[in-house]
């Protein structure tokens, strides 16, 4: 009989929600949504991604289908516990992609697995979210009364008007933004030295809360090279242009793999998230 391989696959973790298994896969991308959202905004990249790529939607605590499991309010616990759950999926090349707060988790994430001497990320996506030494310059939201929060949530127009009119699920949701505003906000960066990886960065055109030299400021955290691209739409460009997104992933994921070539489609529909969103950069 010809040999064969066999690739045993971790058992599935909590942490991964919609992860399907892809046997075809040379490259598995892990995505880290942003705060107040959940794995649920990756659903459909599987499908559009090219086939070479497993993509694993990472769930962090609070949300989704781990309602019942405390949300982080710290981002180097947090980072620690990822790490912990998703070491046996690094057995294979892999990649982070993250937008806002999850492109801060995905980022400390790669300094925490070469502080441990682990196998790396080979490229770093970085979405939607400022260099990590240009501080925010409004006051925190996570300690503010519940009505000074409602308030500022409907100024930042990220939240759906549905959603913040439905009392029930906001006393529900509440205790989860304030979770994710409080990583997102009391979140410092040590310093340390640039990653020897290339870090690609995505931003949005019309977003009021982030300006290109925040971003550009990235180029600084990599020894290797770096790119950014803009695309319309405001902080959640991630979805509002979601097409354009995967196929530029598509292009450079290509890049990584060359010998596996595929064209995303134009006609990607969007992927829609009954979660929480709302802006924090």
């Amino acid at each position: 009989m010809p040999n064969t391989i066999t690739r045993t696959k971790p058992k599935q973790s909590p942490w991964l929600a919609y992860y399907q298994p892809n046997y075809r896969a040379k490259l598995r991308l892990f995505c880290f949504p942003y705060a107040g959202g959940s794995a649920l905004v990756f659903n459909k990249w599987q499908d559009t991604l090219p086939p070479f790529v497993e993509v694993c939607p990472v769930q962090l605590p609070g949300r989704g289908n781990r309602l019942d499991a405390p949300a982080f309010t710290d981002m180097d616990p947090l980072v620690k516990a990822a790490a912990a759950a998703l070491l046996p999926y690094f057995d294979m090349p892999f990649a982070f992609f993250g937008h806002s707060m999850g492109a801060s988790i995905s980022f400390e994430l790669a300094r925490l697995l070469r502080r441990e001497g682990r196998r790396l990320p080979v490229h770093l996506y970085i979405s939607g979210r400022r260099a990590p030494h240009i501080l925010r310059s409004d006051p925190p939201l996570h300690a503010l009364p519940e009505d000074e929060l409602l308030h500022e949530l409907r100024e930042l127009n990220g939240t759906p008007k549905e959603v913040l009119e439905h009392p029930e699920l906001m006393q529900m949701m509440i205790p989860l933004l304030r979770a994710d505003f409080s990583v997102a906000e009391t979140y410092t960066c040590k310093p340390e030295a640039p990653l020897n990886m290339p870090i690609s960065v995505f931003g949005g055109l019309a977003d009021k809360e982030i300006e290109r030299a925040d971003l550009e400021a990235w180029r600084d955290y990599s020894t290797a090279s770096f790119k950014l691209r803009m695309l319309p739409g405001d902080h959640f460009f991630l979805n509002t242009s979601q097409s354009m997104l995967l196929r530029l992933l598509s292009s450079e994921l290509n890049s990584l793999i060359p010998n596996n070539r595929h064209s995303a489609p134009d006609g990607v529909p969007l992927v829609k998230d009954f979660s929480i969103q709302f802006r924090i950069a």
